[in-house]
């Protein structure tokens, strides 16, 4: 069974807010400080490092709890919103809640995982039944069969397999196959030399030795089978584009039909594949077609024990955090430890919170949603989406850099976006589930059949673009090319992004600019390749392609400049979507404030005028320290710079920024004017 994967930094925007409960008005008196002027380093010049001048007092008087992987901003609004979601667990496991019913199956799936001493009971048993299927396949058309019938329960295994829509055809739902079989976060973990990686290996041997010796393996068999495992995958890995490669929708878009595939994987039977997996289809969409050619070799030349042993060793990894402390506690010291520089691992509630959420999601959402969203914050949050919106339309009109044919397209595409904020209007069911408060593992199990059971469904049907991608308490926003969609969730819409007694300069220089920044996505070097529908389309002229090129270059430049932990460079060609969104977020929400009342005016609040405190605020809610193993991680495959240079790289590059501050050519980070962005 394959843990659910949640890294809610390293998704598009991650946000903030307290919100006050339906069911209690009034007992959360009204915020009426907006901004921490304490936290504020005014030693530094805003024009050397306006990032430091925002919030260096609090940068250097802040230490990082020690089972966090960083701490600020967003991290707090996570942590209580985590409160908000223990509170609503807590009550529903009180009560008693009908057999069957959703409170049922949210609070007794809780129970379950918060009963540690029926896990520890269990041990390692869970595994036996899969351990025992592995034990008895006797070749690689086995193994194969083994691991497309796994899909049904969450084991799974080979291939990168999901239903989503096709991407030149957003209407429809398409099987796709992705590359797959790596257990570290990227090809470039296994063949790095640097003295970092180098340590990451090897502690990834020992990681895998551990887990093998907790199922009773010897350790001399053990350390073999790490050793095979990391020299198995070390294979795979020459396969796998790398995490700039796959940001290129068209490369990775690549329609067969099966039967002409099957030429291409001769010993890979793809009929009796796709029958195995339910999936009734005739046509396939292979995102890396060269993991899967390499896959029909390796799996002749590689001997059967050791993809026996890879097999069982993904496995154990997916399936520790449902095991016993032993297990938990050996994932937590490579994942944890190694790969992200936690200090401790998270209470066990939190662990379960997030585990319930990640589960039965849009159950535990619809309760969240009613006691800590209220209509009038999704209004407010919708006329501020439209402000921004018609702003966006009219910097569109006045670009000087684009034809009126593909201005044309672009506002098109900018008025057909769907705006999905705070929680779904169709609520996913979860009528197959079955959960026993006493049982973690078998519900986890059962979620998990839920979850491929409801995609496989999806095949071959219109799409449904109703579906929400993330849950309502999600701290985190996004924006969906397929559906051409802006997604806000519960979650996002509080302090310090948004509240509703908050100046303008406060709400847009922090939700504003995340309300931009998700538009953006729409026209950044990825987003714009889809069309209003959805389609992976070219609507861009070449002369305009070619003139957006160009300027996406000048952003990959200047960020490739920015340097972390001593000389590690930030990727300027995988951040570029990224970038783009933030510079561009900005600039809408700044003219969008400039169109309010506090925007017109030059009333100083703590002592700063209005641009000053939009600017400011949007400085803190950067606000973030990172453990230097997760800085390192995120260098390695986020698509998000850090938090110094997603405040510092727009910032430098606009024109009002510099007169709010009089920020002056000898400062450190001015930027000339020829040489600043000027995208969106």
């Amino acid at each position: 069974m394959k843990a659910t994967s949640y890294v809610w930094l390293a998704v598009p925007l991650a946000l903030a807010m307290s919100c006050t409960s339906k069911t209690d008005t009034g007992s959360v008196p009204p915020r009426t400080v907006f901004f921490d002027k304490s936290g504020m380093d005014t030693t530094v010049k805003p024009g050397d490092n306006f990032f430091l001048y925002a919030s260096g007092n609090w940068i250097k008087h802040t230490e990082i709890p020690a089972s966090q992987t960083g701490w600020g901003s967003f991290y707090t609004l996570f942590d209580d919103n985590q409160k908000n979601l223990h509170s609503i667990l807590d009550d529903l496991s009180a009560k008693s809640n009908p057999a069957g019913s959703n409170e049922q199956k949210v609070a007794d799936y809780y129970t379950s995982g918060m009963d540690t001493v029926a896990i520890e009971k269990l041990g390692g048993d869970p595994m036996k039944p899969i351990f025992a299927k592995i034990d008895a396949v006797k070749d690689y058309k086995g193994l194969i069969a083994l691991s497309a019938d796994g899909f049904k329960t969450g084991d799974g295994f080979l291939f990168g397999f999901s239903v989503y829509p096709d991407d030149k055809i957003s209407t429809k739902n398409a099987a796709q196959f992705s590359q797959s079989g790596l257990t570290l976060p990227n090809r470039d973990y296994y063949f790095k030399t640097d003295s970092a990686s180098v340590k990451i290996r090897a502690e990834f041997v020992k990681y895998v030795a551990k887990l093998f010796t907790l199922v009773g393996v010897d350790a001399a068999t053990a350390a073999k089978n790490a050793d095979a495992v990391l020299k198995l995958e070390t294979e795979i890995a020459k396969s796998h584009l790398t995490p700039v490669q796959l940001r290129d929708p068209v490369k990775n878009y690549n329609k067969f039909a099966v039967t002409d595939f099957q030429k291409q994987v001769p010993d890979i039977d793809l009929k009796d594949v796709l029958n195995r997996l339910d999936a009734k289809t005739d046509t396939i969409l292979v995102g890396q077609p060269m993991y899967y050619v390499a896959l029909d070799g390796l799996l002749k030349s590689q001997p059967i024990d050791v993809w026996k042993t890879e097999m069982k060793f993904g496995e154990l990894n997916g399936s520790a955090t449902y095991l016993s402390k032993a297990f938990r506690d050996a994932r937590f010291d490579f994942w944890g430890k190694t790969m992200s520089g936690q200090k401790a691992p998270k209470p066990r509630w939190k662990s379960m919170v997030s585990s319930v959420d990640n589960g039965l999601g849009e159950l535990l959402g619809q309760v969240y949603a009613e006691k800590y969203f209220t209509a009038d914050a999704k209004q407010r949050m919708l006329d501020l989406v439209n402000n921004l919106q018609s702003v966006y339309k009219d910097r569109i009109e006045k670009n000087t850099w684009m034809s009126d044919a593909t201005k044309k397209k672009a506002e098109e595409k900018l008025a057909a976006f769907t705006k999905k904020i705070g929680y779904p209007d169709k609520w996913k069911k979860y009528d197959d589930v079955t959960i026993d408060k006493g049982t973690y593992f078998a519900n986890a199990q059962s979620i998990q059949k839920h979850d491929y059971a409801e995609m496989i469904k999806k095949l071959g049907k219109p799409v449904d673009r109703t579906e929400w991608g993330m849950t309502p308490p999600t701290v985190n926003a996004y924006y969906n090319p397929q559906f051409n969609e802006i997604v806000f969730p519960a979650g996002i819409l509080q302090f310090p992004f948004f509240d509703k007694d908050a100046d303008d300069a406060i709400n847009y220089g922090a939700i504003g600019a995340v309300i931009g920044h998700e538009m953006t996505h729409g026209f950044d070097d990825q987003g714009r390749q889809y069309d209003k529908d959805g389609n992976l389309k070219d609507w861009w002229t070449p002369e305009d392609a070619a003139k957006f090129k160009a300027r996406a270059q000048v952003v990959v430049d200047q960020y490739n400049k920015y340097t972390v932990l001593n000389g590690l460079h930030v990727n300027g060609a995988l951040t570029l979507g990224e970038n783009l969104a933030d510079i561009g977020g900005l600039a809408i929400a700044y003219q969008a404030f400039k169109n309010t009342p506090q925007g017109k005016g030059d009333t100083k609040i703590d002592g700063f005028t209005p641009d000053q405190r939009f600017f400011l605020s949007f400085g803190q809610v950067w606000r973030i320290k990172d453990r230097d193993e997760t800085m390192r991680s995120r260098i390695s495959g986020d698509p998000h710079s850090p938090e110094m240079y997603r405040v510092n790289g727009p910032l430098y590059n606009m024109a009002a920024f510099y007169k709010a501050f009089n920020i002056q050519p000898t400062d450190k980070l001015y930027r000339p004017e020829a040489e600043r962005v000027n995208v969106w």
